[in-house]
């Protein structure tokens, strides 16, 4: 019997349709005339879902009874009975109530697969068993109900139900995925904006790594061995010249013709020696390559269209795109250049791009600073033109032109000797003219094939041949080498000139400094230390790259900064010319570093500052809200002494009762005066210790009116690890300031366990603050909106927020959704802590619930 097939709808988050649409899928094939019935659907009571079920065959299900409660379950045994063409089984992930036929919901699948009967199913991308600890991370839930990857990946199709998280959430404010009374919670829990978009994000690079999967199966069936370029990947070669910039346009443009086009920017260098591209124009490119949504990445190697292909090739790119040479005509004499080595070496597999530029044709300039010292293929051209060039060019004059003239002949071997001086320098130059003056005697001068010359004006010849030969070699190495010192010169310039910009604009941390000594003199590691004392122990102040010195001494580089500070490079000694402009670096790095630290002494000046702030605002405080209630109680006392009046026993109530109140108050806004100042000075040190929440919560709520708050503290929570006491001062500051701007409807207290973390949501809904508020009423002595003076010193947000931070948590605020202002305490959960009491029991009860929602709904519940 041929095993049936398999469809699930995957989904990013629950509400994104995948029920609606396996239900529009089943009516389109029944209207095929297909056979196909609904073996399992739940619609939680979505009014659309639930009409989308109305024309399909349901198959009853199966009655079960667990702890006294009745559940209903997908009737295996009735569905093979009845064998559809296609059965529909929703929420794949779900675990059956004891006594089922299977554990799991995806084994009833299977069974319906073996039987020959096609399933399509719904799954959403946080049930999948590897990815358990991701969404836990994203979401601070723990998923209980998951599928094994395996069996979702052997399904023959897998469709995403794709939808933004701006989208799901007015879904969710709009009540069609979950009852009015759950919707706040759910909006302020799972479905964040944050979470969505990473569950959203998850299932996409999930289903496309399936899509990969799909297409090797399908070149390995058909035994497809071409690279297919489903994917753009295209390499850019830079040079550091201005064409750079129209290269990186060019191949974004490319990139974006096809779906997930990537783009990368080579830029490679020579193993030898500083840079000989600007290192501003590298900067400008790598600034916009990454603005452009590509990378940046600096390859050393000596053969740079070896190079170029090895990094194209280790990244699997598809295309390469490089400028046309800059080189002139008479350049391509010295080899085909990069852009005809990389296309030529290419293979069949990599596409290469020559984009023209402005800057093709115009000559390739002065060569760079690694140029001074000639590359060992040039010396050994050098050697080859100097030693057989005269032997090469002695054979073709004895065979093809014996009576040219001595005249002739001595021109021809000078300009053997002038090749040797540009191509390998004096040396091969000297050479060529010695084995040239000796060949001319052999073969050229009478008596030939002797050593000896029958007439003096020979010699006087040959020795003028070789002290031109001398003198042309000695000149054009001389030019050579200036030349080289000239361009050095310059990419040093540059290079001081871009440094000494960026650190006197402030744009460069220490660190990035450093990396950039490291990428200049392509070192392994830099290190910056410093010492307190000629015999103090070296400490580092900063570093980069793998296994950076401990002392100078241990670097293979190292340059000396001032009497206690010196830069350590390691990676291979350099040539002395490179110092230079190593020791510029090294100067600035100590700039650098002095910023940095005086930046960090001007950030403890401004903490002193803020401080000073707060203690005149503290005596502002003093002498204005203090005074209000001190006067009426000095007014009450006042009036109870006098003997000039008879009050009634009423009238004496109600000015001990204005005392009282007033002593209160005070006694209030005194406590929140000596906390800020304990939050200021650093002397709160919490006890902490685990407690349960619905022990400390309600003691906070003292100060408010009973019928102002709607407590919801499930005794199902973990325990939570805090100061008792800070904990309540916390709850009853946030308590009383929503009740304070609350005016519609009383203030919702509720909390959740989240993770490693608990939740306490204060939900109020007043007027609510802007965006641009939501740290500012933190501050002390911040009264939002227009609180009348009266209203306190504007103390009680910034205590909780503090005495919060002390215990290791955090206190947010948040927009309520429908209008209103949400304050979150999250606090830490004790450690190896399981349920709170009589949460077991709960959980119980809700698996028996999830018989009426997914599993989804469960992750929300938690």
């Amino acid at each position: 019997m041929a095993r049936g097939k398999l469809r699930i709808y995957l989904g990013a988050a629950p509400g994104v349709g995948k029920t609606y649409g396996m239900l529009s899928e089943a009516h389109r094939r029944v209207e095929r005339g297909t056979d196909c019935v609904v073996a399992f659907v739940e619609h939680h009571h979505r009014p659309r879902t639930e009409v989308m079920l109305h024309g399909l065959e349901q198959v009853p299900r199966k009655e079960l009874e667990y702890r006294d409660t009745r559940f209903t379950e997908m009737d295996v045994d009735a569905v093979l009975a009845r064998r559809p063409r296609v059965a529909l089984v929703d929420e794949m992930a779900h675990t059956n109530i004891p006594g089922s036929r299977n554990t799991k919901r995806w084994q009833d699948v299977e069974e319906l697969l073996a039987a020959g009967i096609d399933v399509i199913s719904t799954v959403n991308i946080q049930h999948l068993e590897s990815l358990g600890d991701v969404v836990e991370s994203i979401t601070g839930v723990r998923q209980q109900e998951t599928v094994p990857d395996e069996v979702v990946r052997r399904a023959d199709q897998v469709e995403l139900v794709d939808m933004s998280p701006e989208a799901l959430r007015r879904r969710m404010a709009h009540g069609n995925i979950y009852k009015p009374d759950k919707v706040d919670a759910a909006l302020s829990n799972y479905f964040r904006p944050g979470n969505l978009t990473a569950l959203r994000e998850l299932a996409l690079l999930w289903v496309a790594d399936r899509v990969d999967e799909y297409l090797t199966e399908y070149r390995s069936e058909h035994r497809v061995s071409k690279i297919w370029g489903s994917r753009e990947r295209i390499v850019v070669g830079v040079t550091g010249g201005p064409e750079g910039r129209t290269l990186i346009r060019r191949a974004v443009r490319l990139a974006e013709k096809g779906a997930g086009g990537e783009v990368l920017a080579v830029y490679v260098s020579r193993s030898d020696g500083l840079t000989a591209a600007s290192p501003k124009e590298l900067a400008v490119q790598r600034a916009l390559v990454e603005n452009l949504g590509g990378t940046f990445h600096h390859v050393v190697g000596d053969d740079v269209s070896g190079a170029l292909l090895d990094f194209s090739r280790g990244v699997n790119a598809t295309q390469i795109v490089l400028g046309v040479s800059r080189r002139s005509t008479w350049q391509y004499v010295f080899g085909p250049g990069v852009g005809a080595t990389v296309a030529r070496e290419s293979g069949t597999d990599l596409d290469v791009h020559l984009i023209t530029h402005d800057e093709a044709g115009k000559g390739r300039g002065l060569p760079g600073a690694r140029a001074a010292r000639l590359g060992r293929r040039r010396i050994i051209w050098g050697w080859g033109v100097g030693v057989l060039g005269p032997a090469l060019l002695s054979a073709l004059l004895v065979g093809l032109a014996p009576g040219v003239g001595l005249a002739n002949d001595m021109l021809l071997f000078l300009t053997l000797t002038v090749a040797a001086a540009l191509l390998g320098g004096l040396i091969p130059a000297l050479a060529s003219a010695v084995v040239g003056s000796l060949l001319l005697n052999w073969y050229f001068t009478p008596p030939v094939h002797t050593a000896t010359i029958a007439d003096p004006r020979n010699i006087m010849a040959i020795v003028i041949f070789v002290g031109v030969a001398v003198s042309v070699a000695s000149v054009v190495d001389l030019a050579a080498r200036r030349t080289h010192q000239a361009a050095r010169l310059r990419a040093e310039s540059e290079i001081l000139s871009f440094l000494a910009g960026d650190v006197l604009r402030g744009e460069t941390s220490l660190e990035a400094l450093l990396e950039r000594v490291r990428e200049t003199f392509v070192m392994e590691s830099v290190a910056l230390l410093e010492r307190a004392g000629d015999v103090a122990p070296w400490t580092c102040a900063g570093s980069v790259g793998p296994g950076p010195s401990k002392c100078p001494e241990d670097a293979d580089v190292d340059v000396p900064i001032g009497d206690h500070m010196a830069l350590a490079l390691t990676g291979r000694v350099l040539p002395a010319e490179d110092r230079r402009v190593l020791a510029a670096f090294a100067a600035q790095s100590a700039v650098v570093l002095d910023r940095r630290r005086l930046q960090e002494a001007a950030d403890q000046a401004r903490a002193l500052a803020e401080g000073n702030r707060i203690r005149t605002a503290l005596l502002a405080a003093v002498s204005h809200d203090l005074r209000t209630p001190l006067a009426g109680i000095k007014a009450s006392v006042s009036s109870l002494r006098s003997d000039d009046v008879a009050w009634s026993e009423e009238d004496q109530a109600e000015l001990l009762a204005a005392i009282e109140e007033g002593a209160d108050r005070l006694d209030h806004l005194v406590g929140n005066l000596l906390d800020m100042s304990r939050l200021q000075t650093g002397t709160v040190t919490p006890i902490v210790r685990e407690i349960d929440l619905d022990e400390v919560v309600p003691m906070a709520l003292g100060g408010v009116p009973e019928d102002s708050v709607d407590l919801d503290i499930p005794e199902t929570l973990p325990m939570v690890v805090v100061d008792k006491g800070l904990l309540e001062r916390v709850v009853a500051n946030v308590v009383e300031n929503a009740v304070k701007y609350s005016t519609r409807e009383p203030v919702k207290v509720s909390a959740s366990a989240l993770g490693e973390r608990v939740e306490v949501r204060v939900v109020d809904r007043g007027p609510g603050v802007p965006d641009e508020a939501k740290e500012r009423i933190f501050e002390p002595f911040q009264r939002h909106g227009d609180a009348p003076r009266g209203a306190g010193v504007g103390l009680g947000l910034a205590v909780a927020r503090g005495f919060a931070e002390a215990m290791h948590g955090t206190l947010d605020a948040e927009d309520t959704p429908g209008g209103g202002l949400t304050m979150v305490l999250s606090l830490k959960r004790a450690p190896g802590r399981g349920p709170g009491r009589g949460q077991e029991q709960g959980q119980e009860q809700e698996r028996g619930q999830e018989r009426h929602g997914s599993g989804e709904g469960a992750a929300v519940r938690s």
